[in-house]
C-alpha cells in the first residue's frame, strides 16, 4: 500500500530535497496527484522542481518507521504550460539519513523507467522488496526541468516513532467488512445487510446508468416502503466520480453498523432509524467506478508484500492514475440562484436538463419523488465540508473610467450567501467538529492553503465556484439543505485505511444524521382535520421557503431562536403564530389549522362583473343621475343572465323528455359587437356566467328606489 504521500499522512517535514527551484516547487509538493493553483508562479505549484540540471540531485522520503519498500509511482509537474517529467532514475535506502545504498540488479545500480508524459503516473516495482527507514529517488534524465510528483509504496514493519501520529492511529472494534467492493460485491453485500435486519431495511434502485446498471439504494426505518406522517427523511449519497471510492465504501459501512447497532440494541441508533426514514445511494456513478476499479487491478497484478501486515496489495490509486471523471450531476445547465428570483413552487422537472445524463434525470426524479429534508454527498481531493451557495454571482458591470472604491466588496465581489446562511454553517461544523482529523487544518489544504479559516468548512463559491451543482440544485428547487462532504486527500485509499477512515467518519455521519431533528415540523390541515398537501411554511426573516408534502406535514431545519411562521395554501386563509427552537436535539412542533377563504367566491364575483371594480351604493345617500343610470343597466344585465340560465335549465328538462323547439332568445336593448369594447355595465354575459346556476349566484341584490 502507500506509505500517504497524496493521501498526507506523510507530512511536509518528512520529505526533503537535495535543492527546489524556489518555494512554490519545493519537496513538499513533490506529492502524487499534487494541483497547481491558478497562478503557477505562487508557493502552490504542482511538483518538487530542482535548481539546476544537475544529475546529484535527489527527493528523499522518512517514513519515521521500518518498512518493507516494493515500490514507486511516479508523475511529472502539473502545469499548463510547462512540460516537465522524469524519464529514468535510481534509487536508493538508508536507515540513518547518513548511510545510502543504491537498489542494484546484482551487478551494478539498477535503472528505473519513469514516465513518458506530466500527467500519467508510472509504477516502477522493486524485483526485491527492501527494508529500511528512508528511500531516495536520484533523477538521471528528464524532459524539460528537473521536475517530479511521487508516492512510495510499502509495508510497515514496527511503530511508528512519532508519538503524536501513533496516538492518532486508530483501529476500529467493530466487526464490518473492511475492503473495495465492486458492483457485484456491493450489491450482494447490501442484500445481505437486507437478510440480517429484514424489518428495518428494504433495497431499490432509483434508475439505471448509462450502461444498464442499477443505481442501488438502501432504505433503513422503522417501516420501510412507506412515508411515515412526521418522520423526516434524510440521504447520503456517494460516487457521484468514478475514481472517488471512500465515500462509496463508507456509506456500505454504515449500512452495515446501523443494522448491526439496532439488532445490539444501542439506543441512539434505534432513535434515529425509529424516527427517521433514511436512504443510502453507495454509487451514483457505477460505470465510472467498475471502469476504475477494473483498470487499476489490472495494473497492480500480483504485486504483493509477502508480510502479514500489508493484507491485500493496493487495488486502486487516485485519480491521475486513472484518468476517469465521471461527472453525474453536475451537468450543464441546471438553476443558479444568484441572480434569479427562487421559482413560487419549487419543482425539479421545472428546469431545463437537455445534456445531461441518464444518471442525473435518474437522481431529479428521485429528490422530487420524495420529501427529503436533510442530505450530503460524499466526495474525495480534499478534506472539508462545502455548502451552498456553490455558483458564483457575475460580476456586475463597472464603466471603465469610474475608479472603485477601496472597500469596494472586499476579496470576494462575486458571493452571495443563501438566506439560510447561517443554518448550512452550522450543519458543516456539525460534521467538521466530529470528524476526528477535518479541523486539524494547520497542515494546510491538500493542494494549496487552507481555505476554511481553521473550521474545516467553506461556502463553495468562495472555494470552487462551479454552477449547476447537485447542493445548489437541491436547495432552490425542493425542499433539502445538501452539503458536500469532502472526505480526504486520497479519492481511492487503499484498503488497509478503511478501518481509519471509518473511524475519522463514523462520528462525523451519525451527528450529522441527527442535526434532522433540530428546527421546527408540524402538520398543515383544515378546519375538518383533512391534511393540505403543497402548502407553504414561511419563516420570517428568511426568504426560503418550504412545502409541505402529500400527507400535509413539513419540516424546515432552524438554529436555535424564536421565529415568525406562517402557513400559506390555496383557496384558505394563511395562519401565523410564532415558534421556538430549543438547542436540545429535537424539532419544535408547529401545527397548522387553515380555514376556507372567500378569495374563490369573490374572484368569481369579479369575473360576473368584467374584473372591474364593483362600486358600493352607501345607503341614506342621494344617487345622482349617472349612478341611477348604472344601476338600472346592471339590473337588467342581471335579469338577462338569470333569464338565460332559466332557459338553459328548461332546454335541458325537455331535452329528457323528447325534441323541443329552439328557445326564444331574448333580444338585447342595445347594439353589440364582439370587436368593440362595450362600458362595463353593457358588456354581454359571458359563458362561465351562463353555465352558473341561480343557486350559485353571487351578486348581492341592491335594489334600492332613489327615483
Amino acid at each position: 500500500p502507500p506509505i500517504g504521500l497524496e493521501s498526507h499522512r506523510i507530512e511536509d517535514d518528512q520529505i526533503l530535497a537535495s535543492s527546489m527551484l524556489r518555494h512554490g516547487l519545493g519537496a513538499q509538493r513533490g506529492r502524487l496527484n499534487m494541483q497547481a493553483g491558478t497562478n503557477e508562479d505562487d508557493f502552490f505549484d504542482g511538483a518538487w522542481c530542482a535548481e539546476d540540471d544537475s544529475r546529484a540531485h535527489w527527493l528523499e522520503v522518512d517514513t519515521r518507521r521500518i518498512t518493507m519498500f516494493t515500490g514507486v509511482i511516479t508523475q511529472g509537474r502539473d502545469s499548463q504550460i510547462h512540460d516537465d517529467f522524469v524519464t529514468n532514475f535510481y534509487v536508493g535506502f538508508s536507515n540513518d539519513s547518513q548511510n545510502w545504498v543504491m537498489y542494484s540488479n546484482g551487478y551494478e545500480e539498477m535503472m528505473f523507467y519513469g514516465n513518458v508524459d506530466k500527467d500519467t503516473p508510472v509504477l516502477s516495482e522493486f524485483p526485491e522488496p527492501v527494508v529500511a527507514r528512508y528511500i531516495r529517488i536520484y533523477p538521471q534524465r528528464w524532459n524539460g526541468s528537473l521536475c517530479l510528483r511521487l508516492e512510495v509504496l510499502g509495508c510497515p514493519l514496527s511503530a511508528v516513532s512519532s508519538y503524536y501520529t501513533q496516538q492518532n492511529e486508530v483501529t476500529s472494534t467493530d466487526n464490518l467488512d473492511f475492503r473495495h467492493h465492486s458492483y457485484k460485491d456491493m450489491r450482494q453485500l447490501m442484500k445481505v445487510v437486507n437478510e440480517e435486519c429484514p424489518t428495518i431495511t428494504r433495497i431499490y434502485n432509483i434508475g439505471k446508468s448509462s450502461r444498464g446498471l442499477k443505481i442501488y439504494a438502501m432504505e433503513i426505518s422503522d417501516n420501510p416502503g412507506e412515508h411515515e406522517m412526521g418522520e423526516p427523511e434524510f440521504r447520503y449519497t456517494a460516487g457521484l466520480h468514478g475514481n472517488e471510492a471512500l465515500g462509496r465504501e463508507l456509506l456500505l459501512l454504515l449500512m452495515q453498523f446501523l443494522c448491526k447497532e439496532y439488532q445490539d440494541g444501542n439506543p441512539r441508533v434505534r432513535g434515529l432509524v425509529t424516527d427517521t426514514r433514511i436512504h443510502l445511494v453507495p454509487s451514483l456513478n457505477p460505470d465510472g467506478y467498475e471502469l476504475a476499479h477494473e483498470a487499476v487491478r489490472g495494473w497492480w497484478g500480483g504485486m504483493g508484500c509477502g508480510v502479514k501486515q500489508c493484507g491485500r496489495m493496493w487495488g486502486a490509486v487516485g485519480c491521475g492514475a486513472v484518468g476517469w471523471d465521471g461527472k453525474v450531476v453536475e451537468c450543464s445547465p441546471l438553476p443558479t440562484a444568484l441572480g434569479v428570483p427562487q421559482p413560487p413552487h419549487p419543482h425539479p422537472g421545472a428546469i431545463p436538463v437537455r445534456g445531461c445524463g441518464v444518471e442525473t434525470r435518474a437522481v431529479m426524479a428521485w429528490m422530487d419523488k420524495n420529501p427529503f429534508v436533510l442530505g450530503a454527498n460524499l466526495q474525495g481531493g480534499e478534506k472539508l465540508v462545502s455548502f451552498p451557495f456553490d455558483t458564483a454571482r457575475p460580476s456586475p458591470p463597472t464603466p471603465a473610467a469610474a475608479p472603485r472604491p477601496l472597500d469596494y466588496e472586499d476579496e470576494h465581489p462575486e458571493l452571495q450567501e443563501t438566506p439560510d446562511h447561517a443554518v448550512f454553517r452550522w450543519l458543516a461544523i456539525s460534521y467538521a467538529s466530529a470528524h476526528l482529523t477535518m479541523t486539524e487544518t494547520f497542515r494546510g489544504g491538500c493542494h494549496a492553503q487552507d481555505v476554511t479559516d481553521t473550521m474545516g468548512i467553506v461556502q463553495g463559491a468562495k472555494w470552487h465556484p462551479r454552477a449547476g451543482s447537485m447542493n445548489d440544485f437541491s436547495y432552490l428547487h425542493t425542499n433539502c439543505l445538501e452539503l458536500s462532504l469532502y472526505l480526504g486527500c486520497d479519492k481511492f485509499p487503499h484498503e488497509s485505511e478503511l478501518q481509519q477512515e471509518w473511524e475519522n467518519n463514523k462520528e462525523s455521519l451519525l451527528t450529522f444524521m441527527e442535526q434532522i431533528h433540530r428546527g421546527i415540523k408540524g402538520v398543515v390541515t383544515d378546519q375538518q382535520g383533512e391534511p393540505i398537501a403543497n402548502a407553504t411554511i414561511v419563516v420570517g426573516g428568511i426568504n426560503h421557503n418550504v412545502r409541505t408534502a402529500s400527507g400535509g406535514d413539513y419540516w424546515r431545519i432552524l438554529n436555535p431562536g424564536e421565529y415568525r411562521v406562517s402557513a400559506r395554501a390555496e383557496g384558505y386563509n394563511p395562519s401565523v403564530k410564532t415558534c421556538h427552537v430549543l438547542y436540545d436535539i429535537g424539532a419544535t412542533q408547529c401545527n397548522f389549522v387553515l380555514s376556507r377563504s372567500n378569495w374563490k367566491r369573490i374572484r368569481e364575483i369579479m369575473a360576473m362583473n368584467g374584473n372591474r371594480p364593483i362600486r358600493r351604493v352607501v345607503p341614506g345617500r342621494p344617487m345622482t343621475p349617472r349612478e341611477r343610470l348604472r344601476l338600472r343597466m346592471r339590473l337588467r344585465h342581471r335579469m338577462r343572465l338569470r333569464e338565460q340560465m332559466r332557459l338553459r335549465r328548461l332546454n335541458a328538462t325537455m331535452a329528457t323528455s323528447g325534441p323541443t323547439a329552439p328557445p326564444s332568445t331574448t333580444a338585447l336593448p342595445f347594439p353589440f359587437s364582439s370587436t368593440v369594447y362595450t362600458p362595463w355595465s353593457q358588456e354581454p354575459p359571458t359563458a362561465s356566467t351562463w353555465e352558473m346556476d341561480t343557486e350559485t349566484e353571487v351578486v348581492t341584490e341592491l335594489v334600492t328606489e332613489m327615483e
